[in-house]
């Protein structure tokens, strides 16, 4: 599989994390991305996207992103959700990797770790 046949879901409650997401992706090869604005929606767009890789805020509205993840990976065990938090980073940290995230990135998100996360995605 190459970059640019990848799906990639960007959920978070700023539109602008999204639109500066989406721009590192598509700069990096990513064709296809698509978008939520809370946990509940991320749930609902993953059940009917299957994306390759998710990228997923912590802390938005409806339902929290451990919640969402828990959801997902509930739905699809194999799913690659990738946590990024800047508040409380250490439990956060810990409740992510305990509800089976990919990884778990440092807010705001730098082109550097985007592109080791897909690449690390690729690669497995």
């Amino acid at each position: 599989m190459k970059i640019s046949d990848i799906t990639v879901m960007i959920c978070d409650d700023s539109p602008l994390v999204i639109k500066k997401t989406g721009d590192i992706l598509r700069k990096i090869g990513v064709a296809k991305t698509i978008h939520a604005s809370d946990g509940e929606e991320a749930v609902e767009q993953y059940k009917a996207s299957k994306p390759n890789l998710v990228f997923m805020d912590i802390v938005m509205p409806k339902k929290t992103g451990l919640e969402a993840l828990r959801e997902i990976r509930s739905f699809d065990p194999n799913a690659r959700v990738v946590m990024a938090s800047t508040i409380g980073t250490q439990s956060n940290l810990i409740s992510a990797i305990k509800e089976g995230a990919f990884e778990f990135l440092q807010k705001p998100i730098k082109e550097d770790d985007i592109l080791k996360v897909v690449n690390r995605m690729l690669k497995e």
